[in-house]
């Protein structure tokens, strides 16, 4: 087959097995089994698959066809603009979830424009419920851009936990951390269990689907996803409860508790919150308009 009979095939078969973004996905595939850009796709729409790749390329759309995620065929999600090892250990980060590291940075940024006059010290960062890693790593990554190149008045370093209860998540988590030169500890434990140090910011994506929900979600979310990352027990809200309950014993005095959560948890998360002595709680919203961080200060003064 040529470039173009392989993506117009790849194309039909994931419409035809009812695949929502059936002309990304073939595309993807595509380029993945080949190599390709698209600049050289259309430049040479002709050009002949080997024998290899045109088999590999069927196998994918097949395996795609049956709703194996996109993701977990090509191996890698681009997140923050960065690219993370995925499979069936962790979630498939999401381009929501971002919302949530943009949040963190500008914390960030703020905290390094009031540091004038305090010296050297260290900002330290946990990652609750980290799966691939994809929040703390990018958070440091970008973080640490933004304190570079400080005056000596500013001077800090960032220093990065992630925590998760699935030693395979941990895994992919080390791997992805190599990947980007970005140091990090890791911690497995039932949230807080192992956890000894405190924090200056906790973020955590927490699994937040409401186990009723769970069997309504998309085939390669409900098949594919860890469904310990997903289920947040009967009202979505179990591990909400825990981490900002527990969190206050993890955090430094004016810390930051930040959260993802579902578009309709925010007044629930934010009472949590409230209810437990944060302040400053306030809810950020996603490019499509709805609520998807809620984050708080915890004095303990």
């Amino acid at each position: 087959m040529t470039l173009r009979e392989a993506y117009l095939l790849g194309q039909r078969m994931l419409r035809e097995a009812e695949i929502t973004d059936a002309q990304t996905d073939a595309w993807y595939l595509l380029e993945y089994a080949t190599g390709i850009s698209r600049a050289v796709y259309f430049a040479d729409q002709e050009k002949m698959l080997s024998k290899d790749q045109e088999r590999q390329y069927i196998e994918q759309v097949e395996k795609r066809a049956d709703h194996i995620p996109l993701q977990h065929l090509t191996g890698y999600q681009e997140f923050m603009g960065l690219d993370f090892s995925v499979d069936g250990r962790v979630l498939i980060p999401r381009q929501d979830t971002e919302i949530l590291v943009e949040h963190a940075l500008e914390l960030l940024a703020k905290r390094k424009g009031s540091m004038a006059g305090e010296g050297s010290h260290s900002i330290r960062i946990l990652d609750m419920c980290t799966g691939s890693g994809c929040i703390l790593i990018s958070t440091l990554y970008y973080g640490r851009k933004i304190f570079a190149g400080a005056g000596d008045e500013k001077k800090a370093s960032l220093e990065g936990t992630g925590a998760d209860l699935s030693e395979g998540a941990l895994e992919l988590a080390v791997e992805n951390a190599a990947r980007h030169s970005v140091e990090a500890s890791w911690i497995q434990g039932d949230l807080f269990e192992n956890i000894e140090d405190r924090y200056h910011m906790i973020l955590s994506n927490p699994p937040y689907i409401r186990t009723a929900e769970i069997e309504e979600l998309q085939e390669e979310v409900r098949l594919h996803d860890p469904r310990m990352a997903l289920d947040g027990r009967e009202d979505g809200l179990y591990f909400y409860r825990r981490i900002v309950s527990e969190a206050r014993e993890h955090l430094e005095p004016g810390g930051v508790l930040a959260f993802e959560i579902g578009y309709d948890q925010a007044e629930a998360v934010s009472s949590l919150m409230e209810q437990a002595g944060y302040t400053q709680v306030s809810v950020k919203k996603d490019l499509a308009g709805l609520d998807r961080v809620v984050s708080g200060v915890y004095n303990n003064l």
